[in-house]
């Protein structure tokens, strides 16, 4: 599979921004998947990740009640809602995907097989 994540960009602090990564070559449903992400001199951290069904869902402490992870399997799209952004959120964000049973959840721990370009998101002060 492969993963392109999009919609990245500049938005001023307290902002919102929903950021897609889209999967191509085999089904999404295929993969539970999650969203990381990497500021400069830092190392990438899990934000959130989602079920391949259910919307079972684990999100990193420090996003849980800002930030949304979803994903529609009928448009092979996973997407995170950021909500109150914050200048601590900039980062490029990356998706990535593993093979797992159905109701599995992702974490920061998992070997995660395939993973996207990613995509920049600066928020301003």
């Amino acid at each position: 599979v492969q993963l392109q994540a999009s919609g990245g960009g500049l938005v001023q602090a307290g902002g919102s921004l929903r950021i897609s990564c889209k999967a191509s070559g085999r089904s999404i449903d295929r993969y539970t998947t999650a969203w990381f992400r990497q500021s400069p001199g830092k190392e990438r951290v899990f934000v959130a990740g989602i079920s391949r069904v259910g919307g079972f869902t684990n999100y990193a402490d420090s996003e849980e009640g800002r930030f949304t992870i979803s994903r529609d399997n009928r448009w092979n799209t996973m997407y995170l809602q950021m909500n109150n952004l914050k200048p601590e959120d900039s980062a490029v964000y990356y998706c990535a995907a593993i093979r797992a049973i159905a109701s599995y959840t992702p974490g920061p721990r998992d070997e995660y097989n395939y993973w996207g370009q990613g995509t920049l998101v600066t928020v301003s002060s």
